[in-house]
């Protein structure tokens, strides 16, 4: 596969060439444990997969019945793309199953990627992951997951609402990412005028000492990894890294509202409102859902007996003034159309100062969006590549890449990266201050079992550790890569 057939990068023409040392050449880091992988589907789901595991250096292979998507992303991207039936098994072997590390189901039918699953297993893929919408399959599937030859089931709708719950849980958090299974988070606020940490240096802050560390800054259009001698400023966007309690209480004392969206207010009643409905309803809160379709209300009232649901147009500024949407906590904007999505939320803005979400598929809106400071922008599609891309990651723990988990943030400008340190490390056992590290980059938290460390200079990182690294640098796939070779 290393000199596979693919489309040019650039000009979309066929070219015979050595795949690995043409990404090595555009200057795209490699993870030490390059993975072959078919993915079955060219729609929106498939082609945000597609991106997100070509920018890890992936070897990729994307099969779908439409010529035009098969070739819309060989064009963009340096994959293979084969028009074809990816259920079906000759199409399979030219896609090079037989090789093939992982096969990803992402077309728009749940039963035609559980079918192409199956068969890539009966073609010799080692790994299969099924792209699952319909809520009855997906309740189901682990019954059979096994039977099914499948390593993971995912669903877009799902994913997002587990998203979007996590920021509704805390009202004032414009993003949150966790690691080492939830006991830390890295919460993204932004800093109020008035705050008792404005104007001043990150030393001379002592609520920050041992038990909570700022370890990125969002200024305008610039993206800060700061030291001690930063001074924060009023506006600056912050991310936060901390245990989730002690997080709550020092946003208490900068006067940022940070408490959980009570009274919620969903605008449409598609899948994602279904199952985001759900969850905030397990964990307390009062929802209220406006959707349209009268007949996709008497379905919700039916599946979702504690909620509220209002049949209207989501657009009707006065139905949703009579609907309270001023008094809210949290209102999500999840209708069909992203125009509506967008102009409601604008709206919205002006009416309450409940956390507004607003959900978008069409990533090409994100440029016109950035200067309308929305709350929180969520994509659907693009959340189930991210998810995926971990997925993978974890894979390729034990061939070569110890990255257990990784999130991009501040528009992918920088990552946050967790590794889990082997014996023999290199930095294991070195004050951190001795540490020859890279510049733009901080060691953030240790996980030393179950202990949460924010590291200070004289702490020692220790074998066996799980270590949270934020770094501007892109394709770090080991520890060792944080240090400098200068």
């Amino acid at each position: 596969m290393d000199s596979a057939v693919f489309y040019g990068f650039f000009t979309g023409v066929k070219t015979d060439i050595n795949k690995n040392s043409y990404i090595r050449d555009l200057g795209i880091s490699l993870c030490e444990a390059v993975m072959r992988i078919i993915i079955v589907g060219c729609g929106k789901v498939g082609s945000s997969i597609a991106y997100e595991l070509n920018s890890e250096g992936h070897e990729i292979v994307v099969v779908d019945t439409k010529q035009d998507a098969v070739q819309n992303l060989s064009d963009s991207l340096d994959v293979m793309g084969i028009e074809g039936n990816g259920a079906i098994y000759e199409t399979l072997v030219e896609a090079g199953a037989e090789t093939a590390d992982l096969l990803i189901a992402a077309t728009a039918l749940d039963e035609i990627n559980i079918y192409a699953c199956l068969m890539a297993k009966a073609a010799g893929v080692k790994h299969t992951i099924a792209r699952v919408r319909n809520p009855e399959y997906a309740n189901d599937l682990f019954r059979v997951k096994d039977q099914l030859g499948l390593s993971m089931a995912i669903n877009p709708e799902l994913t997002a609402a587990i998203e979007i719950s996590r920021l509704l849980r805390f009202s004032g958090a414009l993003e949150i990412d966790s690691f080492s299974k939830g006991i830390v988070e890295i919460i993204k606020v932004s800093i109020p005028e008035g705050s008792s940490i404005s104007n001043r240096k990150l030393s001379e802050i002592d609520i920050l000492k041992g038990k909570v560390r700022i370890c990125s800054v969002e200024r305008g259009s610039e993206v800060y990894i700061p030291n001690g001698d930063f001074k924060l400023m009023s506006g600056d966007k912050i991310s936060v890294v901390s245990k989730p309690e002690t997080a709550a209480k020092f946003f208490k004392r900068i006067n940022v509202a940070i408490g959980k969206s009570r009274d919620v207010i969903l605008l449409g009643g598609g899948k994602i409102s279904y199952y985001l409905a759900k969850t905030l309803i397990k964990s307390g809160a009062n929802v209220k859902i406006i959707e349209k379709n009268d007949g996709r209300c008497r379905e919700l009232a039916d599946a979702l007996p504690d909620a509220v649901i209002i049949q209207g147009d989501c657009m009707d500024q006065n139905l949703l003034l009579s609907e309270g949407i001023e008094h809210a906590n949290g209102v999500a904007a999840l209708m069909d159309y992203d125009e509506e999505n967008i102009l409601i939320s604008m709206y919205l803005k002006s009416m309450t100062k409940a956390k507004i979400i607003t959900k978008i598929n069409n990533a090409s809106f994100d440029a016109i969006l950035s200067n309308q400071h929305f709350d929180c922008i969520i994509h659907p599609k693009s959340l189930t590549g991210e998810y995926i891309a971990r997925y993978i990651r974890a894979m390729q723990n034990s061939a070569g890449s110890n990255v257990e988990t990784l999130y991009r943030l501040s528009d992918d400008r920088v990552e946050a990266l967790e590794f889990r340190v082997r014996n023999g490390s290199k930095v294991a056992g070195i004050p951190i201050k001795n540490l020859n590290l890279k510049d733009n980059l901080q060691i953030i938290c240790i996980n030393r079992r179950g202990k949460i460390i924010l590291p200070q200079g004289s702490d020692v990182i220790m074998p066996d550790d799980m270590v949270v690294v934020i770094t501007m640098h892109k394709g770090l796939s080991t520890l060792e890569d944080i240090l400098s070779r200068h």
